[in-house]
């Protein structure tokens, strides 16, 4: 809770950071084949999806993203978000946290553990166990070692800044949680099922680096895309209390081509900062 109930949106300034609940908007998650990669420009992703109706497609909350979908007997193990950059998947793991650590939601879940893929790529040259490596990052943890007897959730956030060498074919196959190796291969057996078959794993990334992980090691893909329309109304009006700039403000990005792709790009990081760092003018033409 200490960790992610703070968040800086946008540009990071020293003591401007907002509570996570105040503004999170539900972001638009949907499932999409496994092992597709959009090879498009980021810009072309966002125009062509958003000309498909959200209609098609069955949402998926961020609670239930370990959940059965309609017609699933099982939830899947391992699952992969892929979208743009700046899209909010980083805010959406923060979020799952942060509801499970308030109690609001996967009450199932006993022990979520969050990790970045820039934050492992720093212990390249290092050795751990699975269980070393839970005591490095979350000491709140030593003392324990059979983490097969809880239902576990990691979060592997970022896989495109992954510098590690994830050899899903020839790597070694480690299955004790206490005998230690390079941090890759954990990761390769954690998310293969060989290391702590029970665990369940998340990760996400962006779409042209998803097929690092072989699509057999994949359960479900889901894909965050930008705000529907109501979405995007809320979200300003949650981000901006007062009704007549809020309102100002989704008039004018709606008329403004440039804005309006900004603005998907960068549904859930800052979208004021960007806008108002990118288009200085356009924004002061329309009194903002």
């Amino acid at each position: 809770m200490q960790k992610f109930r703070r968040v800086f949106e946008g540009i990071a300034k020293a003591g401007q950071s907002t509570d996570l609940n105040d503004f999170y908007t539900e972001l638009f998650i949907t499932e999409r084949v496994s092992g597709e990669v959009n090879r498009e420009h980021e810009v072309r992703q966002i125009e062509k999806a958003s000309r498909k109706p959200a209609k098609e497609e069955t949402p998926i909350k961020c609670e239930d993203i370990f959940k059965p979908l309609p017609g699933q007997d099982q939830p899947s193990r391992t699952i992969m978000t892929t979208g743009v950059a700046g899209i909010g998947k980083t805010v959406l793991t923060h979020k799952f946290t942060l509801d499970w650590a308030e109690g609001k939601a996967n009450h199932d879940i006993h022990f979520t553990l969050p990790f970045t893929f820039r934050e492992l790529n720093l212990l390249k040259e290092k050795e751990f166990s699975l269980v070393e490596l839970l005591h490095h990052f979350f000491i709140q943890t030593k003392g324990i070692y059979r983490y097969d007897r809880f239902q576990v959730v990691f979060i592997l956030d970022g896989l495109d800044e992954c510098r590690l060498p994830l050899d899903f074919q020839n790597g070694p196959i480690w299955t004790d949680v206490t005998k230690s190796t390079s941090v890759d291969v954990l990761l390769t057996n954690l998310i293969r099922g060989d290391l702590l078959p029970s665990a369940r794993i998340w990760i996400t990334t962006r779409p042209a680096a998803a097929n690092q992980i072989p699509a057999e090691c994949v359960g479900m893909v889901t894909e965050v895309r930008e705000f529907t329309d109501p979405q995007k109304e809320e979200y300003f009006r949650k981000r901006f209390k007062e009704e007549t700039l809020a309102s100002t403000i989704i008039s004018h990005i709606k008329t403004s081509r440039s804005l309006h792709i900004m603005y998907k790009m960068d549904s859930m990081g800052g979208t004021k900062e960007v806008i108002l760092g990118c288009f200085p003018k356009a924004l002061h033409s329309a009194g903002l």
